[in-house]
């Protein structure tokens, strides 16, 4: 069979994929040839998941077709046009006279589809809006912990955070990022609100220590009397989208911050410890205690997880990054990309597997429901390193999935504490890399 059986592909909406059967040893005459997909069936393919979810009690297989193979010059072949984004599997078989099935050794074919526009010209330009306010053309920002006035104010038990940048900020900058730089997406780290008070990650809070997964923080927020924050987050978005790009956002659904709405809400949907504590996630070796973990074995909050993702695409969302994307489990990934694609086919999820094994990447890149995820390509550093990861990167790239390049990542050193000359070379091999 061609492709071959158990090989998986990577292809995009709009594309036409061919399948072949040869070697079979009764005359064309004899045979009945199909090909078993569900590809064209996505809608089914869907229901099914999202069904086997909340209707565990109900069975469908509504979405596997026999789809017929010609013969044609020694071969049987058909050709099927490509519609829609999502995850598809196929074989094909034959029946002979007496009504037998005949099918070649191997695992079903796996085919990602990805929506057309994720074709090429994928950069992305990453920012977190609390740095396009007043310090935003400073090298660094810490001399203000050494400030005698906020030595103060801190040792009286008072919250100082300095004025950050907001959406607004963010918004004046999209002419130099799209037609300066040419970049294609705005991928923004967390907008949530973050804890000011107690378990607080340094002076102003770890984006990434969600309080509410649909609301935004306040500091982000210019005060007007005309608007919400939801209504300047969609101001951004339509920006965004008045010059041709996409906007992604981070949104984390593996642990919150402390006080978050869900822990107050929902304290039963938490990890704990053996002792009662409640449990804080964490990763190569270190424990991230300003964050506490959810358990992913709650249907309920799955459903409460998928509201969020389609919330967020209702206000302008193309694309997530999905935080720590490999400690979510399978099925409730495979449920939040059915039940988003159901409303918005093309949205993409972008992985963050750092810290995970490259089984569980390549698994949520197809089963899953995603199409892109994180290389590893920005901790590689010598000529050595980088040929081999790149090899790496397109071989997989073409199989299950994108794997998108970027100079830095918030869990590691800034490149420009190495100095002017080390980051703007980094940044250039990545952009090298992705376009080869």
């Amino acid at each position: 069979m061609n492709p071959p059986c158990g090989g998986q592909w990577v292809r995009y909406v709009g594309d036409v994929m061919e399948f072949t059967l040869c070697g079979l040893s009764s005359s064309a005459g004899e045979l009945r040839v199909f090909l078993r997909t569900t590809i064209g069936r996505g809608r089914q393919v869907r229901e099914e998941i999202i069904r086997g979810i909340e209707e565990p009690g109900v069975q469908l297989e509504g979405s596997w077709r026999d789809v017929p193979m010609r013969f044609d010059g020694g071969v049987w072949s058909v050709k099927l046009a490509l519609t829609e984004v999502g995850w598809f599997q196929s074989k094909a078989y034959a029946v002979d006279a007496e009504g037998r099935q005949h099918w070649p050794d191997g695992d079903n074919i796996g085919l990602s589809v990805h929506p057309n526009s994720c074709r090429t010209a994928n950069t992305i330009y990453c920012a977190f809006p609390r740095m396009f306010g007043p310090t935003k053309t400073r090298s660094e920002t810490a001399s203000m912990d050494h400030d005698p006035r906020i030595i103060s104010l801190d040792d009286q038990g008072y919250t100082v955070i300095p004025p950050g940048g907001g959406l607004r900020d963010l918004k004046a900058e999209l002419p130099h990022i799209f037609e300066t730089l040419d970049c294609r997406i705005l991928h923004l780290l967390p907008v949530n609100p973050t804890p000011t008070t107690y378990a607080r990650m340094g002076r102003f809070g770890s984006p990434y220590a969600c309080g509410d997964l649909t609301a935004i923080d306040p500091a982000l927020v210019e005060f007007d009397l005309r608007t919400t924050g939801v209504e300047q987050f969609r101001e951004l978005a339509r920006g965004v989208h008045s010059h041709g790009g996409q906007l992604f956002l981070d949104l984390v659904i593996n642990h919150t911050g402390w006080g978050s709405t869900l822990q107050e809400n929902h304290p039963e949907w938490f990890l704990r410890e053996p002792n009662g504590d409640f449990a804080s996630p964490g990763a190569w070796g270190n424990v991230w205690a300003d964050l506490v973990e959810l358990d992913p074995n709650h249907p309920e909050l799955w459903e409460h997880m998928a509201s969020a993702f389609l919330e967020w695409c209702r206000r302008g969302v193309d694309g997530f990054r999905c935080d720590a994307g490999y400690k979510v489990p399978m099925p409730v990934w495979r449920y939040i990309t059915a039940r988003v694609r159901e409303h918005f086919p093309d949205t993409v999820f972008l992985l963050e597997g750092l810290g995970g094994g490259w089984a569980d990447t390549a698994a949520l890149l197809t089963e899953g429901g995603m199409q892109w995820a994180y290389s590893e390509l920005f901790q590689e550093y010598n000529g050595d390193q980088v040929a081999g990861y790149l090899e790496h990167a397109l071989t997989q790239s073409e199989r299950v999935g994108t794997l998108i390049h970027y100079s830095e990542t918030h869990d590691n050193s800034r490149l420009a504490s190495k100095g002017r000359a080390w980051s703007l070379l980094s940044v250039y091999v990545m952009c090298v890399c992705s376009m080869a």
